[in-house]
């Protein structure tokens, strides 16, 4: 028996040279009501709103800070850091770096590298200007398809942003990563609560339920 659509959800119009991975996501994107709130708001991408409900909770992000923002292609999250510090207005700055090039974002400095070249840690230092008040991290590693491998890539990326969060951040300053769930990053928290007074791990509603996906907070660096 064919399953009916549901009712009030758009249908792909054509699954031509798609495979069904692809037609599945494509359907989901479609559907996605933070895929169209995205739209409607003017930001890049659905993630923004990961952003903007973790920090409607924690009120992280205020006028004037120095923000970090690690793997920002395509700009969701440069965005709203810039909007809650107010970086169009001068009283703050936002400093983003991805592999992927993007277009220019309103109080965004951008530059495209790769955070894991060694001469990245230099060239951020040079442009940060001085230390930062917290370090944003979106990051996601190439996926290969087997999940333990996934999961340890992506870790291993967040212990390398964190432990530059540590070399740049100022006293109280906070670190914001995108995690995997897998058993392995409970040592990645260890290691922060050495370091930051609070560490968390948040899943906002935008993130969607049944992925593996978190984000670990660490809040009150203690420099």
């Amino acid at each position: 028996m064919t399953k009916k659509p549901e009712r009030g959800r758009t249908r792909l119009k054509t699954a031509k040279g798609r495979t069904t991975s692809q037609q599945i996501w494509l359907q989901r994107q479609i559907n996605d009501p933070y895929v169209k709130k995205a739209k409607s708001a003017g930001y890049r991408s659905r993630a923004a709103f990961k952003l903007i409900e973790i920090d409607d909770k924690y009120r992280l992000l205020k006028p004037g800070m120095k923000v970090l923002d690690l793997g920002a292609a395509p700009g969701g999250w440069s965005q709203v850091a810039a909007e809650r510090i107010q970086a169009v207005k001068s009283k703050g700055r936002v400093v983003a770096i991805d592999i992927l090039d993007i277009e220019p974002v309103a109080g965004v400095e951008f530059a495209q590298m790769d955070f894991l070249d060694e001469d990245a840690p230099e060239k951020l230092r040079k442009m940060l200007k001085g230390p930062a008040d917290a370090v944003i991290c979106d990051m996601a590693a190439n996926a290969t398809g087997h999940r333990r491998t996934d999961h340890l890539k992506i870790v291993a990326l967040v212990e390398a942003a964190a432990e530059f969060a540590r070399e740049v951040l100022s006293p109280n300053g906070f670190f914001l990563a995108k995690v995997i769930q897998g058993g392995t990053e409970a040592i990645l928290l260890a290691n922060l609560k050495r370091d930051f007074v609070s560490v968390k791990h948040v899943k906002p509603p935008a993130s969607r339920t049944g992925s593996s996906e978190l984000y670990v907070l660490a809040t009150g660096f203690r420099g």
